[in-house]
């Protein structure tokens, strides 16, 4: 038992820190394959010394500062075999750190390290999906297999795409930095595309048996409350945790005892999480104040937010809704934002005034093959007394769905029609 205990504690130690140690020795070497080796050579050598020795008062700075011994040991065996002899008081200052007090001066800059490792892992240069694995490999600890399966899919797949990726940086000479002023508004995009990414698989699974995997909805919001700390006057990234947050306060509601989906305007708001609610709403307040309104994740997140002020479903400022989902669609016009602003003018305004925009999206060869498309589309003609081509629509919307849950839905829906 004494040993369980152990490896669990150390599994959360390496799971918080795995990050930090990557970030420093990426600094440090200059390479992510080196990086991760060394940090798991740490971990080994926990996993040696711990059950003997017992676990450090500070196990987090036990593993950085042997980690970064073994770093300038590689370091000094790199200049031995190129033939460079220089003296030890010309190496970089970051040596002299490691004999210090880890507590005293790691956190100095580990922040900055984090940064620049979220922006190396998240570059343009790279596959969205390869920037997905990587980010959840680096950012957020997750091994190869743990990844595999939380996107349902084969685990050398995975391994594959990490590998080219590192290989596209390296080849690339991807510098290990946070972007100049002129570049980083696209860089920065590039990574809350990723972060979010990987939250709307997490709450919405594209494909699987279950309607939700959490799991991955946690490690979105880790990098985004990280990332939040990094860059506290950036309102793209506050609207981005705040739109998280409000949507992850419903993560409870989202399924029946069964698992089955239950969707949001049918949800029991007494189970949504009104604490996080609460730092969703400080978060889009900030963004707001920081001028954001027309930053796409801060107009999603008032979305969200005009949910979350309903206690009650019929509530709903579905007005308001239709409203930023109009803004946003001038801000970055979408087939899919459209398609939200269809189901709020519905609400809104009732279905016969929403029925013309839909019939508009139906000519838009983007959505083709969209289950969401056909859903509301059985919606409205539902509402509209058109049963037969309502049922016919949410069957159709069941077929193109690669989710089992969301295909129960969808049938259940058929059914009720």
């Amino acid at each position: 038992m004494q040993d369980e205990a152990l490896q669990r504690r150390l599994d959360t130690v390496w799971r918080m820190e795995s990050p930090r140690l990557v970030a420093r020795l990426m600094r440090m070497l200059g390479d992510l394959d080196s990086a991760e080796e060394l940090a798991q050579d740490a971990l080994v050598a926990a996993l040696e010394h711990w059950p003997q020795q017992g676990v450090p008062d500070n196990p987090a700075a036990w593993l950085m500062t042997t980690a970064q011994r073994r770093a300038i040991d590689l370091l000094r065996q790199r200049r031995l075999h190129a033939g460079k002899h220089e003296a030890l008081a010309q190496e970089p200052e970051w040596q002299g750190s490691v004999v210090r007090d880890h507590e005293r001066e790691v956190e100095d800059d580990i922040g900055d390290d984090l940064l620049r490792l979220l922006f190396v892992a998240c570059h343009p240069a790279l596959p969205a999906d390869a920037r997905v694995a990587l980010t959840l490999r680096l950012l957020c600890g997750l091994s190869t297999a743990e990844i595999a399966r939380a996107f349902l899919l084969p685990e050398p797949t995975i391994a594959q795409r990490i590998v080219r990726a590192k290989r596209t940086l390296a080849e690339r000479r991807v510098p290990f930095e946070v972007p100049r002023r002129k570049a980083l508004p696209q860089r920065l995009r590039s990574v809350l595309e990723v972060v979010y990414l990987v939250f709307n698989e997490g709450y919405a699974a594209s494909h699987g048996e279950d309607w939700m995997r959490p799991a991955l909805c946690e490690e979105a919001l880790r990098l985004g409350r990280v990332l939040a700390g990094l860059m506290p006057a950036s309102a793209p990234v506050l609207g981005l945790l705040a739109l998280m947050e409000l949507q992850a306060s419903r993560l409870a509601a989202r399924t029946d005892a069964q698992g089955a989906a239950v969707l949001l305007m049918e949800q029991d708001r007494g189970r949504w999480d009104w604490l996080q609610i609460g730092r969703g709403q400080a978060a889009l307040e900030k963004a707001l104040a920081l001028g954001g309104d027309d930053d796409i994740y801060v107009l999603q997140a008032a979305i969200a937010e005009c949910h979350a002020r309903a206690r009650r479903a019929e509530q709903t400022d579905w007005s308001r809704i239709a409203q930023l989902y109009a803004r946003l669609a001038s801000v970055a016009p979408s087939p899919v934002v459209e398609l939200n602003r269809v189901v709020a003018v519905a609400r809104a305004q009732g279905p016969h005034v929403a029925w013309p925009l839909l019939q508009a999206l139906h000519g838009d060869g983007r959505l083709h093959g969209y289950a969401p498309l056909e859903a509301v589309r059985g919606d409205l003609l539902a509402q509209l007394g058109r049963d037969v081509e309502a049922r016919a629509a949410f069957e159709r919307a069941a077929a193109l769905s690669g989710n089992a849950r969301e295909r129960e839905a969808l049938l259940a829906r058929a059914a009720a029609v």
